[in-house]
C-alpha cells in the first residue's frame, strides 16, 4: 500500500538544520495549514523532516512566514498511532502531525522561489 500527503500552509519558524553522525543533512520544518468555517477558523499544525540536498536548499532560502508545498508521508508517533502529544511550558495540550517530505515546493509570495532548483527525494532514510 501508499499514503501521501500534500500541504499547503506557512512556515511557524525559521527552519532548523542538523547533520546525522554519517554527515546526512534533515531540515526540521513548521509548517501551519488553516481552514476557515464561516467565523471559524482552525490551524493545524505539521512537522516537517526534508533529507539531502533537498533539506539544504530549505535551511537556506526559507525563513519563518515562507509559503510551501509538501509532499511526503505521515509519520504516526511510535507511541500513540497518532499525532505527537505534548504539554507546552505554559501547560496547554498539543499535538502536531509528523511527516517525511518527499518534495518541497518554495511558493510564490517568497523570496525562495525566485533562487529555487528542483530538489527531488534523493536520500530519505525510510
Amino acid at each position: 500500500m501508499y499514503s501521501s500527503l500534500t500541504l499547503a500552509g506557512y512556515l511557524g519558524a525559521d527552519p532548523t538544520l542538523r547533520f546525522l553522525p554519517d554527515g546526512s543533512p534533515v531540515t526540521t520544518l513548521s509548517v501551519a495549514t488553516s481552514e476557515k468555517y464561516k467565523d471559524k477558523e482552525t490551524t493545524s499544525w505539521f512537522r516537517v523532516s526534508v533529507w539531502g540536498s533537498q533539506a539544504e536548499a530549505c535551511n537556506q532560502y526559507l525563513k519563518k512566514g515562507s509559503p510551501v508545498l509538501v509532499v511526503g508521508r505521515l509519520r504516526p508517533d511510535p507511541e500513540t498511532g497518532g499525532p505527537r502529544l505534548w504539554t507546552g511550558d505554559d501547560g496547554v495540550s498539543h499535538a502536531n502531525y509528523e511527516v517525511i517530505a518527499q518534495t518541497v515546493k518554495f511558493l510564490p509570495g517568497s523570496k525562495a522561489v525566485q533562487q529555487q532548483e528542483e530538489y527531488e527525494d534523493d536520500g530519505v532514510p525510510f
